[in-house]
């Protein structure tokens, strides 16, 4: 076997072996972690997993996340609905498999970060930084010229010059003259691992938020507190500890009839006592001990005071009646009595949504049990399916609305913050700064005089490098002319 293509455990003598354990499984165990290893730095698997995540998170746009089992249901049929359920895609983005996406991801990142350091550790911080003047003399962006001056008064102007300019300037001795190099941004080699812990930093944020964070809904009318939040995707009610009280509700519309705003006033009770008073909006939440409470919707919860419009079709009369719910009025005509049992905001009639309707029943004569009618409050001349005498529809009513709120309390947002800054700070490194290092190589030429040559390069932006060269030029003729 050639000694130059073993490796360190084909080196180790047998003896080194506890008791017991098999050399040949040694290797095997050795070459297992090793392949492992491989498969984690592999830049393929983070391609792999960056475009899956890219995909769910398609499917989890597409597909509406944690609405009803009846909404998935009748969209999506009853076999994808039980697959959808099993790979739990209603609530995606806290499922299993997609944290365990981020999970690999993570790994993935760690392990590839962990591979290379070693390499980038040496260049950030050699022993002794090499001093390589053939590396310079072959560049394309050297530029030579010539000065009068001699070698003692060069030197000092040009060292003055670099000084300002590079953290590191070194004086070294050539074939025929000295070289100062001079360097500086050894250290932005770490902005792709700023970069690497800003994403292990939004990853830990995602994985926190999915595991331990909390999100639901509570609907509350004007007057009314509650604690305990329907969570999300599930039947299942979380009491946050404090209570939430709607003081009002108000919302304002356009020509149109559409909502232009909708505001909440809430106060926050803890231990039976008023800690907290705010108004909210769409995208103004109210925080309190880490929960968010955002304005998510509105509905109307209740009209109890009705005002009923009775026409005759025939005749052309028309009567106004004022009506509160579990109320029984006499109808004109003698048309009977009507009586106003309810009221639902969303309305459905034989599978049509009517929207806002009144309920209640309509007897004439001595009639006990009467007939139940529906009042649309959009659809004046519904009850003219009816065919009775007279028809009734709404003029008027009171409407009593309800909030409807969005709590979450995610304990990985911090993460998220400050991975986020990381990030940028990191890009800003990668992309905006580089390892710059230059050879100013000044040979002796006539007595006196001297034949100066300058080069440098760039570990990114080469062509930013050139430029700096020629400006570096005018200032070191600049040093030595005055």
């Amino acid at each position: 076997m050639n000694p130059q293509k073993q490796g360190w455990l084909d080196r180790v003598p047998l003896f080194c072996y506890p008791k017991g354990i098999d050399m040949a499984q040694n290797k095997s165990d050795s070459t297992f972690l090793k392949r492992i290893w491989q498969f984690f730095t592999a830049v393929k698997l983070t391609v792999v997993l960056l475009v899956l995540l890219a995909a769910t998170s398609i499917i989890g746009t597409v597909i509406p996340q944690n609405a009803s089992p009846a909404f998935y249901f009748h969209n999506y049929g009853e076999s994808l609905y039980k697959l959808f359920s099993v790979l739990n895609v209603f609530d995606m983005y806290n499922s299993w498999w997609f944290l365990a996406l981020l999970g690999l991801l993570a790994v993935n990142i760690v392990v590839c970060s962990i591979d290379r350091l070693k390499s980038t550790w040496k260049i950030i911080f050699p022993e002794k930084i090499p001093f390589k003047p053939q590396r310079y003399r072959k560049m394309k962006n050297k530029t030579v010229f010539e000065t009068n001056e001699d070698l003692e008064k060069v030197l000092p102007a040009f060292k003055e010059v670099l000084g300002k300019k590079f953290s590191f300037v070194s004086e070294n001795p050539t074939d025929h003259g000295v070289g100062l190099y001079a360097e500086k941004g050894r250290w932005t080699r770490i902005g792709v691992y700023v970069v690497h812990s800003s994403i292990l930093l939004l990853l830990i944020g995602a994985l926190i938020g999915g595991i331990m964070g909390i999100s639901g809904t509570m609907r509350l009318d004007e007057g009314e507190k509650g604690s305990a939040i329907s969570l999300s995707g599930q039947h299942q009610h979380h009491d946050i500890g404090f209570s939430i009280k709607c003081n009002s509700f108000d919302v304002s519309f356009y020509d149109t009839g559409m909502p232009e705003e909708f505001r909440s006033n809430l106060s926050i009770i803890k231990d039976g006592k008023e800690v907290l008073s705010s108004d909210i909006l769409v995208n103004q939440p109210l925080s309190f001990e880490g929960y968010n409470i955002y304005q998510s919707s509105y509905g109307t919860s209740a009209a109890e005071n009705l005002e009923l419009k009775i026409q005759n079709p025939k005749s052309g009369m028309v009567y106004t009646k004022q009506v509160k719910k579990g109320e029984s009025i006499k109808l004109p005509e003698g048309g009977g009595t009507f009586e106003l049992t309810g009221f639902d905001p969303n309305y459905s009639f034989r599978g049509h949504a009517v929207g806002e309707a009144f309920t209640g029943i309509l007897r004439k004569g001595g009639e006990s049990e009467g007939k139940q009618i529906v009042l649309p409050v959009k659809f004046p001349t519904f009850d003219r399916m009816r065919r009775g005498d007279l028809v009734l529809s709404v003029k008027d009513y009171e409407k009593t609305y309800y909030t409807g709120l969005q709590v979450a309390k995610d304990p990985g947002v911090p993460y998220v913050y400050i991975g986020f800054i990381l990030m940028i700070a990191g890009c800003f490194i990668t992309f905006f700064m580089s390892h710059q290092s230059v050879l100013v190589e000044v040979n002796h030429k006539n007595n006196p005089g001297c034949e100066v040559s300058v080069a440098g390069t760039a570990n990114r932006n080469s062509q930013s490098m050139n430029l700096k060269i020629e400006k570096l030029v005018s200032k070191l003729k600049e040093s030595i002319s005055s």
